[in-house]
């Protein structure tokens, strides 16, 4: 089949290339064209784990292309996959749809019959009905529906070849053949396919990620508790998790969730139910964001403490600039907001990630950044993980305290062995856990490992 992707962001060049390796003729279409002429090279725009190498197999294979053009797109295929970004709007918490809006009206009017447009953004409810009508007048023809992805960075390529679930909304038995025959391959290999409403497959999406980010903050409320209590959160998230009908993943205490998805979708959904008239049953959203925000000043308040009462005149090592590991997205980086927050606090930061620099020097250049994890603890009054790299794990915490000032470490993120850093001479905090070290389960990273 012939199928083009709209929007090479994250999303779209990993569901291009997937689609592309399942067999399918594909072309990727952006606005940006210095991003077109790097992935016409087989260079992709983002460090994900895999990526490289199916981006330069199905290039190399003729199977995936690139265009600047909607007409492009319009020409070559019936099927084509809405990709671009729904970031927070600037002067609200809506989710701002501009682009979305902008490709359904520039490519309908160029629409051959029997084309149907297939939305993977995170949209609020009630889109594709909107949509839905544009395309009625523009290019009646023509259908859309809803199919919401469910990647996450640092695993999206296996996420698109091997999902748990597909989710698509449709309004008719035809679309829904189309997206059966899109997926063919990954349904005989067994994966669950779920057809339904557009409105039920757009509230799939923000459900998901609305309880996610709940788990979450959940589990960081807790670690306020266990702070004042003498309690240790690790233990008792252990504990919970158990329970089967809670279970470990997502309930991983730390400095809290960041990046493109949760924050913004989380109160974009609770925008969308204030516009229905229903913000009452998801008021519970605003506390888990508030949650998570509290988080990162909670990690400077620790980190001062750590630093001898101020910042002023400290050298702070941080170790983590993305959001999470496994990625080079420093959107809404809780590392990068509580490094900048140290920052304007008078203390000189530098900054370590293996992967994210050059993405995070742009978005805070006041910092200072560097590929040597032993260059950034030089002379460092505190040590701060931030975001749990493996690589981290395998650092020698006798062999940095020569480099430090004073070795004081706060691990936000659970993934140390905060007894072996102990044992090396380090002073050292844990979100959550007693500050005498007196219990010690494993690092939370060593245990998902």
């Amino acid at each position: 089949m012939r199928i083009s992707v709209i929007g090479t962001g994250y999303v779209g060049v990993v569901h291009a290339a997937c689609l592309a390796d399942l067999g399918h003729e594909v072309i990727g279409v952006d606005i940006d064209a210095a991003r077109i002429a790097a992935l016409t090279q087989a260079r992709a725009p983002m460090y994900e784990p895999g990526l490289d190498a199916l981006l330069a197999r199905t290039v190399r294979e003729g199977r995936l292309r690139f265009s600047t053009s909607l007409a492009d797109a319009a020409a070559f295929a019936r099927t084509h996959f809405l990709c671009v970004g729904t970031p927070q709007q600037r002067t609200g918490q809506a989710a701002d749809l501009r682009y979305v809006d902008a490709v359904v009206e520039g490519i309908a009017p160029q629409l051959r019959p029997g084309s149907l447009i297939v939305g993977k953004s995170t949209v609020p409810v009630g889109t594709t009905a909107r949509l839905a009508r544009v395309l009625a007048a523009r290019a009646p023809h023509s259908e859309i529906a809803w199919n919401p992805e469910f990647l996450r960075e640092g695993y999206a390529v296996h996420d698109s070849t091997h999902p748990e679930r597909l989710v698509v909304g449709v309004t008719s038995p035809w679309a829904e053949t189309r997206l059966r025959e899109v997926y063919r391959p990954l349904l005989e290999a067994g994966v669950p396919f779920y057809s339904m409403s557009p409105a039920t497959a757009e509230l799939v999406k923000v459900a998901a990620n609305s309880f996610l980010a709940t788990k979450i903050s959940f589990i960081n409320a807790m670690a306020e508790i266990c702070e004042v209590t003498g309690a240790d959160v690790v233990t008792l998230a252990d504990a919970v998790g158990e329970d089967a009908r809670i279970g470990h993943r997502f309930l991983e205490p730390g400095l809290g969730f960041g990046g493109s998805c949760f924050p913004k979708d989380i109160r974009a959904f609770a925008a969308r139910a204030e516009e229905l008239g229903v913000g009452e049953a998801v008021t519970f959203l605003h506390e888990v964001d508030a949650i998570n925000t509290r988080q990162r000043r909670h990690t400077v308040d620790i980190a001062r403490e750590l630093a001898g009462g101020t910042f002023g005149g400290r050298n702070v090592a941080v170790l983590g600039a993305a959001f999470k590991p496994g990625s080079d997205d420093v959107r809404d980086s809780p590392a990068l907001d509580v490094a900048a927050a140290i920052q304007a606090e008078g203390a000189e930061v530098r900054v370590h990630d293996p992967e994210a620099i050059d993405n995070a020097r742009p978005a805070h250049p006041e910092l200072q950044y560097t590929l040597d994890v032993s260059k950034a603890c030089e002379d460092a009054d505190v040590l701060l993980h931030l975001t749990a790299w493996p690589e981290y794990r395998r650092i020698s915490p006798a062999g940095l305290a020569a480099a430090v000032r004073s070795p004081r470490m706060l691990d936000a993120r659970h993934g140390l062995d905060l007894a072996r850093w102990r044992a090396a001479g380090w002073t050292v905090r844990a979100l959550g856990r007693p500050a005498d070290g007196t219990l010690n389960a494993a690092p939370v990273a060593a245990r998902e490992a």
